[in-house]
């Protein structure tokens, strides 16, 4: 079953945990691909120091976040790589769950053409910018709407055991850094490797809420 406006329209760490386990189908002239959600990370609006919408920073790469939920938030990040991010809550409220990875389901010798790799590596999918390049996901998908597209949507599928722990990348944030608004699948092998340091050891089982990431929101 295709995901709907209400599977979105919640608090966005909600959806990030909820997102786990989730199908994500991309249909292209090319073909179609599909892999199951592993990682995800919530960015919670103008509160959150991490969130490209901090203190209500509104602009025209951030503003499909100020609408509706259910639409796709699509941004460039180091000058190379697009990140795609589920818009999320009420209207107004600009919050975004960042999918940092999948692991690859069906179409997966087109994934690996697309990345110029074996069909069994993990680096296929094991990264926001590698997903969507896998998934050829661009800024003409900036603002799909993903409840009544064919082209980019979630199907529904069983929960999965989901550990959290803080997200990736965001030490500029300050405190909201340490925030465990990273949610992913336990034991998954195309989960982002963690670099040894503090946070990467204060993973913890748990349920939440997800917001938007990148590398720096701005």
């Amino acid at each position: 079953m295709i995901l709907g406006l209400p599977f979105y329209e919640r608090p966005v760490l909600q959806v990030a945990r909820d997102c786990i386990g989730k199908i994500l189908v991309r249909r292209t002239s090319d073909g179609e691909v599909r892999g199951r959600i592993v990682e995800a990370e919530a960015y919670r609006g103008p509160e959150d120091r991490a969130a490209h919408s901090w203190g209500g920073r509104r602009t025209a790469r951030t503003e499909v976040m100020f609408g509706r939920a259910g639409h796709a938030y699509v941004f460039f990040v180091y000058g190379m790589h697009w990140n795609f991010n589920l818009v999320t809550g009420a209207a107004g409220e600009p919050q975004a769950v960042l999918i940092r990875a999948l692991e690859p389901l069906s179409g997966i010798e087109l994934m690996a053409a697309r990345r110029k790799l074996a069909p069994e590596r993990v680096e296929l999918t094991n990264g926001p910018g590698k997903l969507c390049q896998a998934l050829a996901i661009s800024r003409a998908d900036y603002g799909v709407d993903m409840c009544s597209s064919k082209a980019l949507f979630l199907l529904d599928a069983p929960a999965a055991r989901v550990v959290r722990s803080p997200r990736i990348g965001v030490d500029y944030a300050g405190s909201w850094a340490a925030r465990p608004w990273r949610f992913y699948e336990a034991d998954n092998r195309f989960v982002t490797r963690m670099r040894a340091g503090p946070r990467a050891a204060r993973a913890s089982a748990g349920t939440g809420k997800a917001l938007v990431k990148s590398a720096r929101r701005s």
